[in-house]
């Protein structure tokens, strides 16, 4: 039916053209209006076109979710997650590993339980990690270890045994840069062919849930004298460390709890940490549109 429309249109635009002619005087006014019926005729003919369809490169797959309360299926800030808004949108068959207060530390156990339950049979993996490890105090530490060390080289003459400088990841538990490299290092070699995505920690504000778990806002240090800046910029670092694609949900969620009148998408005034149903959708619909820049398998 849209091929007959379009091809019946492009014949009234070619008899319309025919009957075009050299603008005088006399005639410049009914050219006018020729002009404007053939702008609407070309407008026609563009809506009659078949529409290419898109297809999403995550749609139908089988994607694991890595993290903390964010992402945990049991945390109250919300009805439905982030994931969840993508299994409905995507139809995404999601594998939810976060839990509650889980730092980067616990991502290598994470990793195992997928592999436990699932082995190979899963399409891609997204990692949610960091805020508690900012509120933990962990101290950020170094991705490199160096030393010097021998190592055989030649270059337009014979090889020879030189001394240079060598660097390996850093395995240092203590650190959050260290925990990065710990559980990048299992994730890439438990699951070499998986698309491995790394998003950013969001924005926080305060979190009172009683005497013993009182969080201040990002305005403020931790106990080691780090911003939260500085475990969202380790992150987006350890994409080029470990070859893996970062998404920055801190910029690109849009979500904003410093702001009063960014309430609204968080559980409530004395919890401007953990996003509500609005915050969730909101993350959901740019990590949806973020991911069809990046393939799902390869």
């Amino acid at each position: 039916m849209k091929s007959e429309k379009s091809a019946v249109t492009r014949m009234k635009v070619q008899v319309f053209l025919l009957s075009l002619q050299p603008v005088n005087q006399d005639n410049r006014k009914t050219m006018k209006q020729k002009l404007l019926t053939l702008a609407l005729l070309l407008t026609f003919a563009v809506e009659a076109l078949p529409q290419a369809m898109i297809a999403h490169p995550w749609q139908g797959k089988r994607v694991a979710y890595f993290g903390d309360s964010i992402t945990d299926p049991r945390n109250s800030g919300s009805k439905k997650k982030y994931w969840g808004f993508l299994e409905d949108w995507l139809q995404i068959t999601p594998y939810v590993y976060g839990v509650s207060g889980r730092q980067w530390n616990d991502i290598p156990r994470q990793t195992d339980q997928l592999k436990q339950e699932h082995g190979q049979d899963v399409d891609a993996i997204l990692v949610f990690c960091g805020t508690n490890d900012y509120n933990s105090a962990v101290p950020i530490g170094q991705w490199w270890d160096e030393r010097k060390a021998e190592v055989e080289y030649g270059h337009g003459q014979p090889k020879t045994m030189m001394t240079r400088r060598q660097r390996t990841p850093s395995m240092d538990p203590t650190t959050f840069k260290g925990r990065i490299n710990i559980a990048l290092d299992s994730l890439k070699r438990t699951f070499p062919t998986k698309q491995i995505v790394l998003l950013t920690p969001i924005h926080r504000s305060d979190f009172h849930a009683n005497e013993k778990n009182w969080q201040c806002d990002e305005s403020y240090t931790n106990r080691c004298g780090e911003y939260l800046d500085a475990y969202i910029e380790a992150v987006k670092e350890a994409g080029n460390v470990w070859a893996v694609p970062v998404i920055d949900w801190n910029a690109s969620s849009g979500l904003f709890p410093m702001l009063k009148e960014h309430e609204q998408y968080y559980k409530g005034n004395t919890d401007l940490l953990h996003p509500n149903d609005a915050g969730h959708q909101r993350m959901a619909r740019t990590l949806m549109y973020q991911l069809l820049a990046l393939p799902c398998v390869f």
